[in-house]
């Protein structure tokens, strides 16, 4: 039997915009008569239209587990083993087509890049996006590279942020790379933290939120934070957080992400009563914490105006380079919205 989940998201995946996964999981038990096989050759009977090539691979890099430990290609599947497998997903409906997008280029060799999105761009063409996007920008930027075929699943985004979140991404320009990294994100090996502006004032000076995720029941544009006898299609989640800086009403706090839930960050600090500011779809384009004037009112809508999309940055990346071994660490400096929204909010507490 399988239980075919998508995973793999970065935590803010914007939903609205369609993106399919870029990993798809599933999880097999094997039936109690089933005899001695290959587990490659076991999965290619079983997963129909998935080459026993596919298999192999993804053995390899370890992405196949058999009872919570990674197998080679060649293990023999038991009667009732428990086969966990990641495969990148198929290629989608929509063509890539190369389109001349500024692109911030960070870093680049002959296996990655890492690249600062801006916000406001979708990373991936879905329905309400089918160009402008983060990959028809990267397959206008190596149009002239044989090997790289915006096209082909196995290669491009290792991971993905959604449209009104800025920040690093990183990109595989071969197929091995893309094994050799996603592995990484699959294992939480890699560092990433994330800039976000709360609203309200954060008591304690670093903190860790702890708290499965699931679909809303009541929204299902939205995630909250359930108990596994609430909702027991809830997924573990945890966030690390350490204060930056307290303004009057507002926050400034550094996010580390233990796993990559969708929407993550967003739901645990709504969750611990401190809405990310201007994140219209968790009510933080609202007036939480401050004063009833209408001066107040007038500053908060500046803010909004200055800054009109949810407070998150992508601000490091961290990994190990897959040629290389090389331990890779980059930061970005916070765009220029989200930085004027902070220097509004330092201003009105200084005065």
């Amino acid at each position: 039997m399988t239980d075919n989940n998508l995973y793999y998201s970065d935590e803010d995946t914007d939903i609205d915009s369609n993106i399919s996964n870029l990993y798809e999981r599933h999880r097999i038990v094997v039936d109690k008569g089933q005899g001695l096989m290959r587990i490659d050759k076991y999965l290619t009977n079983l997963l129909g239209g998935v080459s026993r090539t596919r298999f192999q691979n993804a053995a390899d890099f370890g992405f196949i587990t058999v009872n919570g430990n990674t197998v080679k290609s060649s293990y023999r599947v038991k009667p009732l083993d428990e086969i966990v497998i990641s495969l990148e997903t198929p290629p989608g409906d929509y063509t890539i087509v190369a389109q001349d997008i500024p692109l911030t280029v960070v870093f680049e060799d002959n296996d990655i890049m890492v690249v600062n999105k801006p916000p406001d761009m979708v990373v991936h063409p879905g329905v309400g996006n089918l160009d402008g996007t983060l990959l028809n920008a990267i397959a206008w930027h190596l149009k002239d590279n044989p090997m790289f075929d915006v096209n082909n699943p196995r290669l491009g985004l290792v991971h993905r942020i959604d449209k009104d979140t800025s920040g690093l991404i990183l990109i595989a320009k071969n197929e091995y790379a893309k094994s050799f990294l996603g592995k990484q994100f699959q294992d939480k090996t890699t560092q990433r933290t994330y800039n976000a502006l709360a609203w309200g004032t954060i008591k304690d000076d670093i903190g860790t939120i702890n708290g499965a995720l699931a679909r809303n029941p009541k929204d299902r544009m939205q995630f909250c934070v359930f108990s596994e006898d609430e909702n027991p299609m809830a997924k573990h989640a945890v966030t690390h957080y350490r204060v930056l800086k307290r303004f009057k009403y507002t926050t400034l706090v550094e996010c580390n992400l233990e796993t990559g839930r969708t929407h993550q960050i967003r739901v645990h600090l709504k969750h611990i009563g401190h809405t990310l500011f201007n994140d219209e779809r968790y009510g933080g384009n609202e007036i939480l914490f401050g004063e009833r004037t209408s001066k107040y009112k007038q500053f908060v809508n500046n803010c909004f105006e200055v800054c009109p999309r949810q407070a998150l940055h992508a601000k490091t990346l961290g990994f190990v380079h897959p040629t290389t071994c090389e331990e890779m660490f980059f930061d970005s400096q916070l765009p220029e919205d989200f930085q004027n929204l902070i220097n509004k909010w330092e201003n009105y507490s200084t005065r």
